[in-house]
């Protein structure tokens, strides 16, 4: 990840997330699991995101966990393919929430989600706003622009410079965590596409012997990780 205002380092900012995000909830997995591993992101048809959409995912996740540098970016890790999964399912309905009013958009995020908008509605509502905003600022839309500009954009977003209202006010937080959510995930929900995330970190993934390991400080794991399907890195 660039060293943005507002953004941590790429390795802190990775292993900072990992934990977090091993615990986080995830969607169903019958969606996921239907889609072919082997097919190219390029060849991926989207399940939620219409084109245009697909487009800004593609380009904001790919800045947020940029390609250069000494780990797997989101676009090899197919992040993109995880939140696109996400919000074609339960997650993305939130089914299971609590949605009730009222919302106080000015509320911290120890309230939760404060917005009437489910992730779903709150990313198919915000991109095009994000992408007005952004034809305004720098006469293109978000994808078509240069890296630096991207980059200004979302630290604009990040810090509300780029305000698409009250409803939209917690988009860039949600990308943020989906986009650390897909790129640790284990890869039977689209993302961390042969467990290149778990590989950079050292995280031994769902191996079921490693009780006596939580105890050896400063000892290297010796073995790579493990999927839930069983799959080795």
């Amino acid at each position: 990840m660039t060293d943005l205002p507002g953004y941590p380092s790429r390795r802190s900012f990775l292993k900072a997330s990992a934990a977090g995000v091993a615990i986080a909830g995830v969607a169903g997995t019958a969606q996921a699991e239907a889609t072919p591993q082997a097919i190219p992101l390029e060849a991926y048809e989207p399940a939620y995101f219409t084109p245009e959409e697909w487009q800004f995912i593609l380009a904001a996740t790919a800045r947020l966990i940029p390609s250069e540098g000494n780990g797997p970016g989101a676009i090899e890790t197919r992040v993109p393919v995880f939140i696109d999964l996400q919000l074609a399912d339960d997650y993305g309905r939130a089914d299971d929430w609590y949605m009730m009013g009222p919302h106080d958009p000015t509320a911290g995020a120890d309230r939760g989600w404060q917005t009437p908008l489910n992730p779903a509605q709150l990313y198919r509502q915000a991109i095009p706003a994000f992408n007005a905003w952004c034809e305004a600022q720098y006469g293109k839309a978000f994808a078509v622009l240069d890296t630096a500009q991207q980059d200004a954009a979302l630290t604009a977003l990040q810090k509300g410079d780029a305000d698409l209202g009250d409803e939209l006010k917690i988009f860039f937080a949600t990308l943020l965590a989906n986009t650390k959510e897909g790129y640790f995930a284990d890869p039977m929900y689209g993302g961390n596409h042969g467990m290149q995330a778990w590989v950079y970190i050292g995280f031994p993934g769902a191996r079921a012997a490693y009780r006596e390991w939580p105890t050896r400080h400063n000892i290297k794991y010796p073995l790579g990780p493990v999927s839930i399907k069983g799959e080795r890195a």
